[in-house]
């Protein structure tokens, strides 16, 4: 059996919200939500889309704070700027692939989601989580989301030349294995290695990302 792992399957989001009050509920977070609600194609879909930090195994947010504010701990956890060395650049909000962390004036610091790592490090579940009521946001074992879940666990991303891993889970249809970003406006499902298998999509069309399941 695989460790816990966080797993976001768009698929089911039903833009409620629960996620983003449960975050905001957080003792650590001072009011403010680490996580928010992508809307897709508005004119065209209901679709929403829970985003968390992907926590990337190699973070590309720590690699381009000049002040070493943005730690990153054993088992893959890329934390909040540390307040003493934060010196409001904003680098990392410019740097990040995902579009995650947050600079926050009021307090001079960049703030982003730690994986609620108080919980997580002792095997419970993140806030987020706990409340999503359709589990889109789920916290569990890979061996789980492949015995109950249609799609297929990825955590691989290509940026132009650049593969980013990371530790949180997206579900996509069963025959992709990464998603290519940053291509003109374009996102590709790559399925297989063949060039030819490459599909391209609308730019943040979750919609489309998830209509080949079955």
């Amino acid at each position: 059996m695989s460790e816990l792992a966080f797993f976001i399957d768009y698929s089911r989001c039903i833009g409620c919200r629960a996620c983003v009050q449960a975050c905001e509920e957080c003792d650590t977070h001072r009011g403010q939500s680490m996580i928010h609600l992508e809307t897709i194609e508005r004119r065209d879909t209901v679709q929403t889309a829970p985003q968390m930090c992907m926590h990337c195994e190699d973070p590309v947010c720590a690699r381009v704070c000049p002040a070493d504010a943005i730690k990153q701990t054993p088992d893959g956890v890329t934390q909040s700027s540390l307040k003493p060395r934060c010196i409001g650049c904003a680098n990392c909000v410019m740097a990040c692939p995902f579009g995650v962390p947050k600079y926050e004036a009021s307090i001079d610091q960049m703030m982003k989601c730690d994986y609620c790592f108080d919980r997580t490090s002792i095997g419970k579940k993140p806030m987020c989580a706990t409340v999503c009521p359709s589990q889109a946001l789920t916290f569990t074992t890979r061996e789980e989301i492949e015995r109950t879940r249609r799609g297929r666990p990825i955590n691989e991303w290509r940026f132009g030349n650049e593969v980013v891993r990371t530790k949180v889970f997206v579900l996509v249809p069963p025959a992709t294995t990464q998603v290519d970003v940053g291509l003109g406006d374009l996102v590709q499902i790559r399925a297989g290695k063949k060039a030819s298998h490459v599909r391209p999509v609308a730019k943040d069309d979750v919609a489309a990302l998830l209509e080949d399941l079955p």
